[in-house]
């Protein structure tokens, strides 16, 4: 690809973009959010056409003015959304629009022959037969890939493939890319993991505000030189500092319970106290959060904030407690993605800004304006379709209406999912500035580095219990949280 530009009304996405990818080879492609790294992948898959520029195809331009010429090149797309039709079974999403059949007949033997075939190229073990509805995350996954193989494609572009995969299934799937780089496929390989970018790329091409800033091989760079490109400064630490002052006890858990998820967990929480709570997929982190916050309602148990026991029947009862939960997924469960970022902050916040049946649209305004500053979140107007914003400033969003609902305990889970290495450190600013308010936060994540790095004390828990604690997150390693979780020390 050379010099290519596009241009959306208001915004210039690329401005002279140049990428050259390789046989056999993972280059990944790494920017903050907005950078110009979906856009440039859709050019290059024919859902944009450049206003200038060329692509070279093996020495020879091509003219990809549509996603079939793209294909039809060799050319697949691995959005990080899926495409996948959920009621129809992994073969007939993999041959779904080039149908194998005779006399207008299917003929779906040879289908599903081929589509285990695929599957077993890939080294793993799903039923081609069953609904996509019922395969896991990195089931659909490497649906999608097989999708691509049975294409031919010889350029695979993977957006974000780990967002949404637990630890055991991204290696899974590093294992099927250096296989695919093996048989000659050419990958480019979009994260925000820095970690996975040095484990599987051969090279790396960074884009900031639609512009190439840095291209290199893989050893040649280190992460904080791809930080530095991303962000367009030092960021002389991955977690920032904090000097918080942990007060009293907030809130208290004992022995909440919800069969087949939760089983007698007990817990702390004080003020200015970020609490990690670690575990693998599964071990019921996430259903611990919906117990406190109203969304599930436990079998068993109490939670007490301040000393005096509160009745969480459902969300509104957590929300006037003082209790909010910034969910694991935000763009299904925290945000209404076709209404604006203002029409979301205000939602949770009508009481205040309501009078009668009428809403106060000058003051909800103003109250917005202020947090879209504090916070940095950008946006062209509080009136912009919140689910046109990027991932962290969409995350920025869901902060500002629980800031304005006056919550005192700050439930995260994942809440750096999805999101580019720069908007990680403001999100991670911003739990500093909360507790040093005083307000208590819960921090649930996936990634071990982030739990130890921003957690004064870490919960580990297992199938649904809690089975260990390290009063000092600083003091923890990868190794002690994970044996902890695998309960190998037991």
């Amino acid at each position: 690809m050379r010099d290519i530009v596009k241009s959306f009304p208001g915004v210039k996405a690329l401005k002279g973009v140049s990428l050259t990818l390789n046989t056999g080879e993972v280059l990944a492609l790494i920017g903050e959010n907005g950078a110009g790294k979906s856009t440039l992948m859709k050019t290059l898959g024919g859902i944009h056409q450049p206003d200038s520029g060329f692509i070279a195809i093996e020495d020879s331009q091509v003219n990809l003015n549509s996603p079939a010429a793209s294909q039809a090149m060799g050319i697949a797309l691995i959005h990080q959304e899926f495409s996948l039709a959920p009621n129809l079974s992994a073969a007939d999403n993999i041959f779904l629009g080039k149908e194998r059949g005779r006399f207008g007949l299917l003929d779906r033997k040879s289908e599903v022959a081929k589509a285990d075939e695929l599957f077993d190229l890939l080294g793993i073990r799903i039923d081609s037969q069953s609904p996509c509805s019922e395969l896991t995350v990195a089931e659909q996954q490497s649906v999608e890939i097989a999708r691509a193989l049975s294409s031919d494609a010889r350029i695979i572009v993977m957006d974000e493939p780990t967002a949404a995969l637990s630890q055991q299934e991204t290696q899974a799937l590093m294992r099927i890319v250096r296989e695919l780089r093996r048989k000659g496929i050419a990958i480019v390989y979009i994260s925000h993991r820095l970690e996975e970018v040095f484990e599987l790329a051969n090279r790396v091409t960074v884009l900031r505000d639609g512009e190439t800033v840095g291209e290199c091989g893989i050893e040649e760079t280190s992460k904080g030189q791809l930080i530095e490109w991303m962000v367009g400064r030092p960021l002389n630490e991955e977690f920032p500092e904090r000097d918080a002052k942990i007060g009293s006890v907030c809130l208290t858990a004992e022995n909440l319970s919800r069969e087949g998820s939760v089983d007698g967990v007990s817990f702390q929480l004080r003020s200015g106290e970020v609490l990690g709570i670690a575990g693998l997929v599964g071990s019921g982190r996430t259903e611990l959060a919906r117990l406190l916050f109203g969304a599930d309602r436990s079998d068993s148990g109490t939670i007490r904030l301040r000393g005096e026991a509160v009745d969480v029947g459902q969300p509104a009862d957590a929300i006037g407690s003082g209790i909010c939960l910034l969910t694991e997924d935000r763009k299904s469960q925290g945000l209404i993605l076709i209404h604006s970022a203002l029409e979301n902050f205000g939602l949770p916040n009508l009481k205040e800004f309501g009078k009668g049946v009428f809403i106060n649209h000058e003051a909800e305004q103003s109250a917005f304006r202020g947090y879209a500053s504090s916070l940095k979140i950008k946006l062209s107007d509080p009136l912009q379709r919140v689910g046109n914003l990027s991932g962290g400033n969409q995350q920025k969003v869901v902060i500002a209406k629980w800031l304005q609902n006056s919550a005192d305990v700050f439930i995260f889970d994942e809440p750096t999912r999805g999101i580019d290495v720069g908007a990680k450190y403001e999100i991670y600013l911003l739990i500093n500035q909360l507790v040093g308010e005083g307000k208590s936060v819960i921090l649930i994540s996936s990634e071990l580095p982030e739990v130890m790095g921003m957690s004064d004390r870490i919960l580990v828990m297992k199938e649904g219990q809690v089975c260990g604690e390290i009063p000092e997150a600083k003091k923890a390693t990868q190794e002690s949280v994970m044996r902890m979780a695998l309960g190998a020390d037991n």
